[in-house]
């Protein structure tokens, strides 16, 4: 099992999410955090005062799936994702050791 963070604009997570269903990923968990990259953030003008922006609204979308569906997972979030400008995100892929589902005491790919 892997463990996919993938970090994408804010106004991509409703198409990402859906295309993630539209492939069968089940379960995810979005987070709205602020970061920066090659971007370096941006000026703003507010009340005619010019401020910088150092970090930039972006969506955390953590899921893990099955070691068959890694490449097809990526590829879809990677698709849906894409805009082709500076900031479109990374992800990140990992190794899973473990999973647990709380409530009925599954493990492995079944709690997934």
């Amino acid at each position: 099992m892997k463990k996919i963070e993938a970090i994408i604009k804010p106004f991509k997570l409703d198409e990402v999410r859906e295309a993630l269903s539209e492939i069968g990923v089940t379960g995810l968990t979005v987070t709205e955090v602020k970061g920066f990259g090659r971007q370096k953030g941006h000026t703003e003008l507010y009340r005619g005062a010019e401020y910088v922006v150092d970090f930039l609204p972006k969506m955390k979308m953590e899921l893990v799936v099955a070691d068959a569906m890694v490449e097809t997972t990526l590829d879809t979030i990677i698709k849906a994702a894409r805009t082709g400008k500076i900031g479109d995100g990374k992800i990140f892929v990992s190794d899973v050791q473990q999973v647990i589902r709380i409530r009925t005491g599954e493990t492995g790919e079944a709690a997934v």
